[in-house]
């Protein structure tokens, strides 16, 4: 296992976040996309995956101890329900902060702010973000043409990880309970078997 001084010696720490509430239909992609990365890849040790949910200013150390930082979330960009962007650098506290989808995007960027403000922010900083189809729904999982991005946001995601130095590796055996970056509970084969079928839609 290396060690935290080995690490900021010779290595960039890397921290990949999901954000988002996984109650709230397609505010939850962030999270989904975060558990099916984990699920599917293992990754060098100087890179920590975390299920971000809605913390808000409570991310701010694990933010400022980062090198890099990758983003996942639901944004509203104005665009088709089901687009994918990339945001990168300088450009990402602007769209975590104009028209937000939920109350943790504004408290991400107060994140962003106040680690730019103690002269701690990551040096890189990417954003995968996926237009939202519908918010409004709670207990609701994520709308099909959202769900159906998540494999697409893991292989933009491995993609960034890749050109930063810290490629995954696919799994051979599931990932192991220790291993889980959110609530087994609210898996979302489990989740979505929970809520009774309304009007023939979830």
């Amino acid at each position: 296992m290396t060690t935290e001084p080995e690490l900021r010696a010779g290595q960039i720490d890397i921290l990949v976040l999901g954000l988002g509430n996984v109650l709230w239909a397609d505010e939850g992609f962030g999270v989904r996309a975060i558990e099916a990365l984990n699920a599917g890849y293992e990754f060098p040790d100087n890179v920590r995956l975390m299920d971000g949910g809605t913390q808000g200013i409570y991310l701010l150390p694990h933010v400022q101890s980062a090198d890099k930082l990758l983003i996942l979330d639901a944004v509203d960009y104005g665009m088709e329900p089901g687009t994918l962007r990339l945001i990168r650098d300088d450009d990402v506290p602007s769209y975590m902060g104009v028209r937000k989808v939920s109350m943790h995007q504004a408290g991400f960027q107060e994140v962003l702010a106040s680690a730019r403000l103690t002269d701690e922010l990551p040096e890189r900083i990417a954003l995968v973000g996926v237009q939202p189809e519908l918010l409004d729904d709670y207990g609701g999982s994520l709308r099909p043409c959202v769900k159906a991005r998540i494999p697409d946001a893991v292989g933009m995601a491995l993609e960034i990880l890749d050109e930063w130095g810290a490629g995954g590796r696919a799994r051979t055996s599931p990932a192991s309970a220790s291993d889980s970056v959110s609530p087994g509970e609210l898996e979302i084969g489990l989740y979505e078997s929970g809520r009774p079928q309304l009007n023939g839609a979830r």
